[in-house]
């Protein structure tokens, strides 16, 4: 029985080393993009304007999305925005396509990751305040509470764990950065 647990205890940093950080990064990365990337994309065309300026003139909806109060009191009227609420809309808007594809190919991946949670984060916090999902329970949820389904806290814990493994780790093997890490390797080697 010693020598069983001794020979697992020594196989299991060889494989740590060897395999997990990059199957992890590669794994995650291929999770997100199957499960969130369509959702964001979908998301950011939603606030995505009318023609070719339609990235740096959002839809009424981007504003009723972001600012759903501030809309409200304004009587859905844009021009009664403040400009800091044009450059956020416009900004999240961006975010929206540009994370998740930089997360996709992996590159700048720490950098698009922390941007993802970030981005996560202000959408709970509008999700919370702005459209009141803070006073439905349902939506809300709760942890510990048998039912993983909840949109708020149960969703956004996962996709923030999600993404902090690319933000830890990179984008792994299959991504641009690890294509350029390797491209540098073999320069510094040639030179």
């Amino acid at each position: 029985m010693h020598s069983t647990i001794k020979k697992y205890e020594n196989f299991i940093p060889s494989i740590e080393e060897r395999s997990a950080k990059p199957i992890l990064t590669t794994l995650v990365r291929f999770t997100f993009a199957a499960s969130l990337l369509i959702y964001f994309w979908a998301s950011a065309l939603t606030k995505h304007g009318d023609g070719p300026l339609g990235l740096i003139q959002p839809a009424l909806g981007a504003y009723a999305q972001i600012f759903p109060r501030a809309m409200a009191a304004a009587g859905f009227d844009v021009g009664a925005l403040a400009p800091w609420q044009h450059a956020v809309v416009i900004a999240g808007t961006w975010a929206e396509f540009l994370l998740p594809a930089l997360l996709l190919i992996g590159l700048a991946t720490r950098l698009a990751a922390l941007g993802m949670i970030g981005f996560v984060l202000v959408q709970t916090a509008t999700d919370l305040i702005g459209h009141g999902a803070l006073s439905d329970p349902v939506t809300l949820g709760a942890w510990f509470d048998r039912m993983p389904d909840a949109a708020i806290l149960d969703q956004r814990l996962i996709w923030v764990t999600l993404l902090a493994v690319p933000a830890l780790l990179g984008g792994g093997p299959l991504s641009v950065d690890g294509w350029l890490q390797r491209r540098r390797a073999a320069y510094s080697r040639a030179a």
